[in-house]
């Protein structure tokens, strides 16, 4: 896609890229012109899976538990994205700044060469050529990695799950970073001592596109189980007990809105200016909070997706005494809250092949032909597979409300309701937490296509439901940084014009008192 200047209209163009697991995407937005006006992204699978041993982004093992990306790869995909981009007479010397976010808590380590060379990278190569010799770990650990039961267990002895919980937003998690780095040090000593520096995937694309080591940014930071949230540095005692001189290979800590100098000249080929800044990177999740606009207010996002997400910001360090939700650092100020649900799509893609129907019927006509709790308080305990919150390590499903519904003799649309609300009370349970009894809340992802599902979600929670029509919104969250962190707009007026909402579902506050009623019992079906 080229883009065609507007006579007389001068172009005010910044990038956001998010490096995530299954893809790279980039979105260009004109501040100017208040529009998005090009996107492309590289998939690995598909594009470079064979080459990587990644038929599904993730190198395969033998221990399912085991999930590692090759960093490599996302560097060769960056190269492909930029030339893809550069064919298509995108104006990237007009930009003026980028930013990006990458997966979090996944990890890259880094020999003492990494800081010498990544400034005077080779353009005769691609990136991924560059950057191999700089590697002390061939492989990065990412979040779908749960082989560290045994790391974390040494954190919440040695230290209290509880007091890192309270210090780091989340209790010891298999998923973070910090665990990882243990069982690195744990089972490959040697290399551990070669590594010079340990980034994030966010602070390593980052490096990449300045042309120095970065800093990790707070959002993602938060991430890692090592962050004081408080003094927004990192713990003497945490580190020390993940792993030896952990702290000196660290990089530091700072705002995400910090601008880290001008483009790595590597970039000049792609015809980028050397007068391109380069802000800090962040977290998928923490990005995704700016691109959906609710990074200002008391606005929570449900993400409808493989695993369903609620995300909200917050002024205050709240954290989950289940230990479920995480505290990240919010872009914009404060902080965010975020609470993963594994079985979110996976399970309504179930129970939708089960019967045999597709998207448009169970996420309308079923509730079309169904009142709230179909009338007996119907509810499907949805855990097909391993949960992550409540953290359920074997699936187990179950049924309550009426007699013919707990022995399956109902109907198909009385099923299609009851895993929807089920899934929906169950975020409303476990976002009380946070403490904040949220006004609006913008639904995106698959799910939020159905009218019948979003409806649903503003009866549940009593809330203003807005469905954003927002693909990529960590990568659009970029570019929205890189244009505040530059003074080329600010957050509040580009959120405004970025996010605006398809449509809006009120709230029938006749079923409060349903759903109210529901809410209990479904806590008692989950305890029980």
């Amino acid at each position: 896609m080229g883009i065609i200047q507007k006579k007389g209209v001068k172009m005010s163009l910044v990038m956001g890229i998010d490096s995530s697991t299954q893809s790279i995407k980039a979105v260009i937005i004109d501040v100017n012109s208040r529009e998005i006006i090009c996107s492309e992204a590289v998939n690995f699978a598909q594009e470079l899976g064979a080459k990587y041993n990644s038929p599904e982004a993730v190198i395969q093992h033998n221990n399912p538990l085991v999930k590692h990306s090759n960093p490599l790869m996302w560097l060769e995909g960056l190269d492909i994205l930029l030339l893809r981009l550069k064919e298509k007479s995108v104006p990237l010397n007009k930009i003026k700044a980028i930013s990006g976010c990458g997966q979090q808590h996944g990890s890259v380590y880094l020999n003492a060469n990494f800081e010498k060379k990544i400034s005077s990278l080779d353009t005769n190569k691609q990136l991924h050529e560059n950057i191999a010799p700089l590697l002390s770990r061939k492989t990065s650990p990412i979040w779908m990695d749960s082989s560290t039961s045994a790391q974390c267990k040494i954190l919440s002895e040695k230290i209290g799950k509880e007091k890192i919980r309270q210090k780091t937003g989340s209790a010891p998690t298999e998923r973070f970073t910090g665990p990882q780095i243990m069982k690195f040090y744990q089972e490959e000593p040697e290399n551990y001592e070669k590594t010079k520096i340990i980034h994030l995937v966010s602070s390593f694309m980052a490096s990449v596109f300045a042309g120095k080591s970065a800093p990790i940014d707070y959002g993602d930071g938060a991430g890692m189980n090592m962050m004081d949230l408080e003094t927004l540095d990192w713990d003497e005692k945490i580190c020390n007990t993940i792993a030896p001189g952990l702290k000196s290979k660290l990089p530091s800590l700072v705002k995400t809105t910090t601008v880290l100098g001008y483009i790595n000249p590597y970039f000049y080929k792609y015809n980028f200016s050397p007068d391109t800044k380069i802000v800090a990177w962040t977290g998928d999740n923490p990005a995704s909070l700016v691109g959906t606009g609710a990074a200002l207010a008391s606005t929570a996002v449900i993400s409808l997706g493989t695993s369903d997400t609620f995300f909200s910001s917050m002024q205050k360090p709240y954290t989950d005494p289940d230990g479920c939700g995480h505290v990240f650092g919010n872009p914009v100020e404060g902080y965010m809250s975020l609470i993963c649900f594994k079985n979110g799509s996976l399970a309504r893609e179930k129970i939708k092949n089960d019967f045999n129907v597709d998207w448009d019927y169970f996420g309308n006509d079923a509730f079309r032909n169904t009142i709230p709790g179909s009338g007996s308080d119907n509810l499907l305990l949805p855990h097909f597979v391993p949960e992550i919150t409540p953290l359920r390590l074997n699936p187990i499903v179950k049924y309550s409300g009426s007699e013919d519904f707990i022995l399956g003799k109902t109907n198909k649309d009385v099923v299609i309701r009851a895993i929807v609300e089920s899934q929906i009370l169950a975020m409303r349970l476990h976002s009380l937490w946070i403490g904040q009894n949220f006004k609006t809340i913008k639904i995106t992802g698959g799910g939020s296509r159905s009218p019948g599902i979003c409806q649903t979600v503003a009866d549940i929670f009593s809330a203003d439901v807005e469905s954003i029509a927002i693909p990529d919104s960590a990568a659009l969250g970029s570019a929205l940084i890189a244009a505040a962190a530059t003074g080329i707009e600010s957050f509040p007026n580009l959120i405004l014009t970025f996010t605006k909402p398809i449509k809006i579902f009120k709230a029938n506050l006749n079923n409060k008192a349903i759903y109210d009623r529901m809410l209990e019992k479904y806590k008692i079906l989950e305890n029980s």
